[in-house]
């Protein structure tokens, strides 16, 4: 009986956190957004689906988490592949590439905005080559792409250490027979990578593009600090109805639209990458 009980006593902490920490928020959001003191209404969804900057929120949310997601995971499988055939100064490289991710997404987003600003590094850099006569507004409202492409840089070179962390956890578990058996029998490089370790790396993949497109989808301090309002995005059009505009319920609504994008992600990765019932490696 301790036996069959053992395996639910082990889930159990982490369904309790569940449940306190998502489960319950996510129905007390949803309760705000479809009620009023009439009752259930959904005139705090059609007042987000309203306004001006919902389209442009969700539309530059998406295409943000379109950009960025593909772009961390090439480079992260690049720079895992790099650590895991390191034989020596493996752990040196592995720390380098790791540093950013002891900055937050504020601190990142500074750091970006003093390259882009007007008296920062770039314009410094092109003026003494010469290229330009006089600093250019990178970051100015009339440059909404250059301020996307500069969110996108901030979070690439943020975060796209998450993904190597997690991805060099995975090409550890592969047994180096596997690669060993491939070179014997003539596969390149890339054949052994696209055919043997991106299919054993699965679990991890999915993992990864899991908590990075729902970190996408909830960028905000990088946006902040680059772009200001410039750039709307869902979590700062949350804002914005929270703390700006007093108005919870909208900030509520803009919240299920984030989950609900995060939920439907979540399934897509977890059927385009589900591992296949008592596989192993």
């Amino acid at each position: 009986m301790r036996a069959k009980a053992l395996p639910y006593l082990l889930v159990l902490p982490a369904t309790l956190f569940l449940l306190v920490f998502f489960v319950y928020p996510a129905l007390q959001i949803g309760v705000l957004a479809v009620s009023g003191p009439e009752g259930l209404t959904l005139r705090h969804l059609q007042t987000m689906a309203g306004h001006w900057k919902f389209g442009p929120a969700l539309r530059w949310t998406l295409l943000l988490a379109a950009v960025v997601v593909p772009v961390q995971l090439a480079l992260a499988l690049g720079m895992a592949s790099i650590v895991d055939r390191l034989k020596a100064g493996r752990d040196t490289v592995l720390y380098v590439f790791a540093i950013p991710l002891g900055l937050s997404d504020l601190a990142a987003g500074i750091i970006w905005l003093a390259i882009f600003e007007q008296s920062g590094f770039l314009n410094s850099v092109l003026l003494h080559l010469g290229v330009i006569e006089r600093p250019v507004l990178f970051l100015g409202y009339q440059n909404v792409w250059v301020i996307f492409l500069a969110v996108v840089l901030a979070e690439v070179w943020r975060a796209t250490a998450i993904v190597m962390v997690i991805l060099v956890s995975g090409m550890g578990l592969i047994p180096k027979e596997y690669d060993e058996a491939g070179q014997v029998f003539g596969a390149s490089a890339w054949q052994r990578f696209t055919r043997i370790t991106l299919p054993l790396l699965r679990p991890s993949l999915q993992s990864a593009l899991i908590l990075r497109t729902l970190n996408a989808f909830e960028v905000f301090a990088v946006v902040i600090a680059l772009g200001g309002t410039t750039l709307p995005v869902l979590m700062g059009e949350t804002y914005q109805w929270q703390f700006m505009l007093r108005d919870r319920n909208v900030a509520a609504a803009y919240a299920l639209v984030i989950l609900g994008i995060s939920v439907a992600s979540t399934l897509f990765y977890l059927r385009a990458l589900r591992v296949p019932r008592g596989a192993t490696l």
